[in-house]
Order: structure tokens, then C-alpha cells, then sequence
């Protein structure tokens, strides 16, 4: 795939990465608690596609890879916070077994871009 396309389909890609967490992010507890995880969940979650739009417009190759990294960070924060609403028990894993999938592949993605850059 070419890199132009394969570089906006990923930012289309994390753009429905960003409103599946935000729908997700929905569906939690009005709760205090619940408030907290609801905007910590949703600010990294959106952040991973915000970064690598981002990454794609640096002005150098160092600041595209630390916006890589920024994307990886975002991602493996989004993961924990999954994670912390299972173990609550807030939602079950089918519930957001599909967000983590795909939050698991990109952290695979930009992972591999950080090391090829």
C-alpha cells in the first residue's frame, strides 16, 4: 500500500477508534468514580488519532516520531483504563473486547512505525 493511503486510512481508522471510546465512555456510571474514568478513558482514547493526524503534518522527522510515541503512549493508556473498567466490573469483557482488540492492533501499528522512523 502506498504510504500517502495507508497513512489516511490509519487516521480514519483511529478517527472510529476515537468514537467507539467516546460511545463506550458513555455507558459508565454517573458516579464520581465514574466521571473520572469516563474523562481519563476518553481523552487518551481520542488522543491516539488527534497525535497521529498530528505526526502526519510534523515538521521534521523527530517530531513525527515523538508524536509516534505520544500515539503508542495514548494507546497502551487506553488499554489500562479497559482493563480498570473490567476488573470493577463496570462493564464485562465482551463489552469492550472489541475496543481493546483494536486498540491492541494499533498499539501493534505505532509501535512498529516508532522503530521504522
Amino acid at each position: 500500500m502506498e504510504r500517502k493511503q495507508f497513512a489516511k486510512d490509519l487516521e480514519k481508522r483511529t478517527r472510529k477508534f476515537a468514537v467507539q471510546i467516546i460511545r463506550l465512555s458513555t455507558t459508565l456510571p454517573g458516579t464520581p468514580e465514574g466521571l473520572v474514568i469516563r474523562n481519563q478513558i476518553t481523552k487518551c482514547g481520542t488522543s491516539v488519532g488527534a497525535n497521529y493526524r498530528e505526526a502526519n503534518r510534523s515538521r521534521s522527522r523527530a517530531d513525527f516520531k515523538n508524536k509516534i510515541k505520544i500515539c503508542e503512549s495514548e494507546a497502551s493508556e487506553t488499554q489500562y483504563w479497559l482493563e480498570v473498567i473490567v476488573e470493577i466490573a463496570w462493564l464485562n469483557w465482551d463489552k469492550i473486547k472489541p475496543e481493546y482488540d483494536e486498540c491492541s492492533e494499533l498499539l501493534a501499528i505505532f509501535t512498529s512505525i516508532g522503530k521504522k522512523k
